[in-house]
């Protein structure tokens, strides 16, 4: 894992994309079961307390494991209080706006957790690579969401960003397995095929991306996604990481207002 708290000069090529050899299977999944259930608590006290909501980006090139991190990570969430969206191609209706309306639209109220399976980030990305928008347009765009983002943070939005780094070599095993399951045929698209050929465009622009747009309020989590386990591991980590510092004070916020509605029912009750 790597964390990109500050803007800074990067080279995909330099992180890892598979688990470090010395950590072990089966201890990182028992930690990994530890933590999900953490996590619920956590929710919990989040969702009692109102005071700030949690937003988690997943970004990463076609098959390294957006889906499966939802599924696994998330799952033992209460769903009450999550709201998961897959920002594909735009609407009609979406092209008639400005790129980050489709986006605010869904960020979490307080008390709630949204998952963003991909983001405004595509706007950087595949609107880049693809020249779907003038150079002039999309390098602006990196401004413009450290602004974004530090707008939600300041209005108590938790922000943390996940690359999940896939190697070249794991993303063509895992292509050709959805070809050879009939239960992954839903996942097919040969636009996958096509954007390998983009892999070095594509380097490039997430390097721009995560480099520009790291900060203190809304990081970037570089997590090596060959390894699906040790990839759940990472990100359940860092989610219980940024919310443990607030539970002592949201748990004694919910005491307290717990007490007041005793007390409350009481005065009735004369």
């Amino acid at each position: 894992m790597i964390a990109l708290d500050t803007p800074a000069t990067l080279d995909l090529s330099s992180f890892p994309t598979a688990a470090p050899e010395d950590i072990k299977r089966k201890e990182c999944q028992a930690q990994f079961e530890a933590i999900d259930a953490e996590l619920l608590e956590m929710q919990e006290l989040l969702f009692g307390a109102k005071e700030k909501s949690l937003l988690i980006v997943l970004q990463g090139r076609d098959a390294s494991g957006k889906d499966g991190t939802v599924k696994h990570v998330c799952g033992a969430l209460n769903p009450r209080g999550v709201n998961v969206v897959g920002f594909g191609v735009p609407t009609d209706k979406e092209r008639e706006h400005d790129y980050l309306w489709r986006i605010h639209a869904n960020t979490p109220r307080r008390g709630e957790i949204s998952i963003f399976n991909r983001s405004h980030y595509e706007s950087i990305l595949v609107e880049r690579v693809h020249e779907l928008v003038p150079k002039g347009v999309w390098k602006q765009r990196y401004d413009q969401i450290n602004a974004f983002e530090e707008l939600l943070a300041s209005e108590g939005t938790i922000i943390l960003k996940f690359f999940l780094n896939i190697s070249k070599g794991e993303q063509k095993r895992r292509l050709l397995e959805r070809e050879a399951d009939p239960l992954k045929a839903y996942k097919l698209n040969a636009g996958d095929w096509k954007e390998r050929e983009l892999w070095k465009e594509f380097s490039a622009a997430y390097e721009d991306a995560l480099g520009r747009c790291s900060s203190k309020t809304a990081p970037w989590i570089a997590v090596p996604a060959d390894d699906k386990w040790y990839r759940n591991f990472i990100v359940a980590k860092a989610i219980a990481d940024a919310l443990r510092p607030y539970c002592k004070g949201w748990r004694k916020s919910l005491t307290a207002e717990s007490k007041r509605v005793r007390e409350s029912l009481r005065s009735l009750h004369d």
